[in-house]
C-alpha cells in the first residue's frame, strides 16, 4: 500500500510518501520533505508535498492520505487538515486521522512505559501513556503535577521514557523524572505517522481535530461598529 502522511500539528512541517503493509516490516520511504518550524506551514506545505511525490513518482497510486489531527497547534493541524482532505477529494482516496501523541509513542526508540508528552503550556501538558505500544488511558490536558504522578506510578521501578516537546520540561520540573529516558522531539517522525496510516481503519479513525482543551483565542464579544455595552 502507498501512503502520503502530513504532519503540521506541532514544531514541524512534514510530507512524505511511504509503501508498506499494516503490521509488517517498517514503511519504506519513498519521498519525505520535513523542516522544523513552530509558524508559516501554510506556507510551505504545498512546496514539501509536491517535492516529496514527485521524489516518489507523483501523486498517482497513493491509496490513503494521513494526517495528524491533534492535540497540537490550533492553527497547525487546520492546516494540515484542511490540505489533506482536499488532495483526498482531488485523488478521490480515503483519509485518516493519526493522533499527534499516538505518533509521538510510536516514534520512540524503546519500548516499556512511553509517555507521550507535549508542552500545552499554562502549566499543563497533553499525554497519553503507552506500554510496550498499548495505550493505558485516553489523550488527556494534565497540570505537570498529575502527568508525574501517573508517571511514576505506571513505571513502578522499571525506567520510563518520556517523548515530545513535553519531556525536558517534567524532567525539569521534577527531579524524580530525571533518570527517564528523554526524547524532545519537535514532532513524531514521519515513519511512525505512515505506520499508523498503514495500519488504520479509515471508519474508525476520520480526520477531525482532537482538541483537549479550548482554544486560547476566544471570539469577540461585540461585532465590528457595534457600541460597547455599559458597565454594570
Amino acid at each position: 500500500m502507498k501512503v502520503m502522511v502530513i504532519d503540521t500539528a506541532l514544531g514541524a512541517c512534514v510530507a512524505g510518501v511511504f509503501t508498506g503493509e499494516a503490521d509488517a516490516a517498517p514503511p519504506y520511504a519513498l519521498g519525505v520533505r520535513a523542516e522544523v518550524m513552530a509558524k508559516g506551514h501554510q506556507e510551505r506545505l504545498g512546496g514539501l508535498a509536491r517535492d516529496a511525490a514527485a521524489e516518489a513518482g507523483g501523486f498517482g497510486g497513493i491509496d490513503r492520505i494521513g494526517v495528524t489531527v491533534g492535540p497540537g497547534s490550533f492553527t497547525g493541524l487546520r492546516v494540515g487538515l484542511a490540505f489533506a482532505l482536499g488532495l483526498g477529494a482531488a485523488l478521490d482516496r480515503p483519509v485518516i486521522g493519526v493522533s499527534t501523541l499516538d505518533a509521538l509513542a510510536a516514534s520512540a526508540p524503546i519500548g516499556g512505559l512511553v509517555a507521550a508528552v507535549i508542552d500545552a503550556r499554562r502549566g499543563q501538558v497533553y499525554a497519553r501513556l503507552f506500554r510496550d505500544g498499548a495505550p493505558l488511558g485516553e489523550a488527556e490536558a494534565l497540570p505537570l503535577e498529575t502527568a508525574r504522578d501517573r508517571i511514576l506510578t505506571a513505571a513502578g521501578d522499571a525506567r520510563s521514557t518520556l517523548i515530545g516537546s513535553g519531556a525536558a520540561l517534567l524532567a525539569e520540573t521534577f527531579p524524580e523524572l530525571a533518570g527517564a529516558a528523554l526524547h524532545p522531539l519537535p514532532a513524531p517522525t514521519p515513519e511512525a505517522v505512515a505506520a499508523l496510516t498503514l495500519a488504520a481503519d479509515p471508519a474508525t479513525s476520520p480526520p477531525q481535530p482532537l482538541y483537549l482543551r479550548a482554544p486560547d483565542a476566544t471570539p469577540p464579544s461585540r461585532l465590528p461598529g457595534q457600541p460597547r455595552q455599559p458597565a454594570a
